[in-house]
């Protein structure tokens, strides 16, 4: 078993996280799996909110988590593993999204919106899958990251990489899309 002793003042406090992420480095397998399980929801929700597809959205979940075990030995120990972790799946998804645009869709426009209205887990309200599916992806990330993940400015900001002065306005601006988009699906 690995010891690892982590400053309180370097981390903000107790960070089971960080444990898990120097008890992988040091070879013990099974914390990438307590990481994977930890955070397998909510990174799904991330991808399959900005994606749209439940299918596209497990592929593109699987490669966040080969990237992040790939990379966790580039992982900043002064950063908190979760928001290192969202930043990697709004990237990833995001780019699965510009892939998507080259792609001929041979699902009825009609067809695909019925079915992520059936399929997403982000709300029961047809109006809000609708406006959100309208979306552009970097809007649907950051409304996801604070309505359905909870996560607050300053962790919106680290996880889409700008300041959180940039994040507000990035918010505000698409809740502004958004409120123009459910209001047009009256």
């Amino acid at each position: 078993m690995v010891s690892v002793i982590l400053d309180k003042s370097r981390t903000g406090g107790f960070d089971e996280d960080l444990i898990l992420v120097e008890r992988f480095l040091g070879g013990d397998s099974d914390s990438f799996e307590s990481l994977y399980t930890k955070y397998f929801d909510k990174v799904f929700a991330i991808a399959r909110g900005i994606l749209f597809d439940v299918e596209e959205a497990t592929d593109a979940v699987q490669e966040i988590f080969t990237l992040v075990y790939r990379n966790l030995h580039k992982f900043d120990r002064r950063a908190k593993f979760s928001t290192w972790l969202f930043r990697i799946a709004v990237n990833r998804s995001i780019q699965e999204t510009r892939k998507q645009k080259h792609r001929p869709r041979t699902t009825e426009l009609d067809e695909a919106i019925a079915q992520s209205i059936q399929e997403s887990p982000i709300s029961s309200d047809p109006r809000v899958e609708t406006a959100m599916a309208q979306l552009v992806p970097q809007d649907r990330a950051i409304l996801i990251l604070f309505y359905w993940e909870e996560l607050s400015l300053n962790e919106i900001a680290d996880s889409i990489g700008c300041n959180a002065n940039a994040a507000k306005t990035r918010l505000y601006r698409a809740r502004e899309r958004f409120r123009a988009l459910y209001e047009e699906t009256e």
